[in-house]
């Protein structure tokens, strides 16, 4: 018998012991999402993660590989849509901070450390708050201008342009600012001119003043030398005129040396500081110079602060009150994935450099910002291992603390029920997951047996296992369609032991 015979005689459509990544598991998509989501696709401290929307806060979690954190993000992700949807007046930004490949490889290029530990260990909080507002602005922007769509996360509502339009003056030039400093799309410039059209900003006068210069300064000296030229044939050399008109054009040709050639050195002195500045971000320092080549010198000099973590919150509070204007009351950022990029491998020392400045009371309680660390469970190890110090600088007490992300028998037991009940034809008769077993075997052998798996993932392979094995121990001809109890103890004792060596580090998940 194979295991597809076995599930069509039980009306079984789909494999619901497959999913290993929440990110691709369409189980997980129908019965863990939305509002029709199963209760028992839900982890017993979810609404301790989630806490109060209204009040954004942060948490932060450790769990080992499969316990469901990238699960846990996915459902904060849909929680807050849910929330958006019913609330459109007090919405929460989500921030999505879980693949760090291009942050990182941008930073070990920048710092050309010894080797990649050398440069992670050199993250600081200015870094992390740096890519959160690359992310932030570069998705209000895009959702502003249209490249959102819809189907944004971030929907800025049907009358952004309108919002837009309507910010106080001061905001407006914030908003630049930011555009110019974090907007990682902007390669050549036409998202700042975009930005300028939609909030209605009108060019400076500044900059009509140089280009009128520029485009309309040579017509004098040239006009005047045309003139002498037609009144008076061959008396041009010596002349009062001719003298003027060689000082219009000596004047003509400082004003277009200053302005295309200094204020240029000047602007890219400027960029290469604030991209030195600005490690984190994955963006060519010629974008920067051509998204702030249009804006005024007055802005850049607002823009060109010092390399401190109060310039970072200063304008982290300028892209909330911009945020206030479209309706978002709070920003959500989610955290994931920390030891999957190719720089990091799973290594706990660098996941440890780049997570630690993150943990810092002041960015972790900042107003109307909630953090949400769903952190492998390598670091839960190194950070009991820290200082007093280092525990009263990040104050954990306060953050919504899960040292680990745990699954009982019996919560296994509901979801992998959860996940058959999903996988069964719509019109076929109501089984539990007990009944795919023999006589002999209770619904406490299978709670016992799934609670020394720990975590969904492996609870999921248990009984794909028990599946399998009983499936390719038999014909389809003995319509054996229940798992023996013998099978169930002899995957369960195998399981066991794999999932006991994988928290001693002695073989791979």
């Amino acid at each position: 018998m194979n295991i597809a015979q076995f599930f069509e005689h039980w009306r079984i459509t789909e494999n619901p012991f497959r999913g290993e990544e929440a990110r691709h598991d369409s189980v997980f998509a129908r019965i863990g999402l939305g509002a029709s989501a199963a209760p028992a696709a839900t982890h017993s401290d979810f609404d301790k993660i989630l806490g109060e929307l209204s009040r954004p806060s942060t948490s932060i979690v450790f769990g080992e590989k499969g316990s469901g954190k990238t699960a846990i993000r996915m459902q904060l992700a849909q929680r807050v849509l849910e929330r958006n949807r019913q609330a459109p007046d007090a919405r929460i930004f989500q921030v999505a901070y879980d693949d760090l490949n291009p942050f990182l490889e941008a930073l070990h290029a920048r710092i050309g450390g010894k080797d990649v530990a050398t440069s992670l260990r050199a993250i600081r909080i200015v870094d992390h708050i740096d890519a959160i507002l690359a992310l932030a602005v570069t998705d209000v922007i895009d959702d502003l201008l249209g490249r959102g769509g819809a189907e944004s996360v971030n929907d800025l509502g049907p009358n952004r342009n309108r919002i837009a339009r309507s910010l106080d003056p001061e905001l407006k030039q914030q908003f630049r600012i930011l555009q110019a400093l974090y907007d990682l799309r902007d390669v050549d410039g036409h998202r700042a001119v975009r930005l300028r059209r939609a909030l209605r900003v009108r060019p400076s006068r500044e900059t009509v003043g140089w280009n009128a210069v520029l485009l309309l300064g040579w017509t004098p000296p040239a006009a005047l030398v045309a003139w002498v030229l037609i009144s008076k044939p061959g008396g041009l050399v010596g002349t009062g005129a001719a003298y003027l008109a060689m000082g219009l054009g000596v004047g003509y040709l400082a004003l277009a040396i200053k302005r295309l050639v200094w204020d240029r050195f000047s602007l890219r002195r400027l960029v290469r500081r604030l991209s030195r500045q600005r490690r984190l971000l994955p963006r060519a320092e010629l974008s920067y110079v051509h998204s702030f080549e249009h804006l005024p010198g007055a802005l850049h000099r607002r823009a060109d602060r010092d390399d401190s973590d109060a310039t970072r919150y200063a304008h982290f509070q300028s892209l909330q009150q911009i945020l206030d204007a479209f309706g978002f009351t709070g920003v959500l950022v989610l955290v994931d994935r920390v030891d999957e990029p190719t720089l990091v491998n799973g290594d706990p020392e660098r996941m440890q450099a780049i997570v630690w400045p993150m943990l810092n009371n002041k960015f972790l309680q900042h107003e109307r910002l909630g953090l949400k660390l769903l952190l492998p469970i390598e670091l839960r190890y190194s950070l009991f291992r820290e200082s007093s110090s280092f525990f009263q600088e990040a104050r954990l007490d306060k953050q919504s603390l899960i040292e680990r992300l745990t699954w009982t028998g019996a919560m296994l037991y509901d979801l992998c029920s959860a996940r058959l009940k999903a996988c069964r034809a719509p019109d076929a008769e109501p089984i539990s997951l007990l009944d795919l077993f023999a006589d002999d075997v209770t619904r406490q052998d299978l709670v016992d047996a799934l609670d020394q798996m720990h975590q969904p993932r492996d609870a999921l392979k248990f009984l794909y296992r028990c599946l399998n094995e009983h499936c390719s121990n038999v014909t389809a001809e003995e319509n054996q369609w229940r798992v023996p109890r013998l099978v169930l103890e002899n995957i369960r004792r195998q399981e066991a032991d794999r999932v006991q060596q994988l928290y001693r580090g002695i073989r791979p998940a």
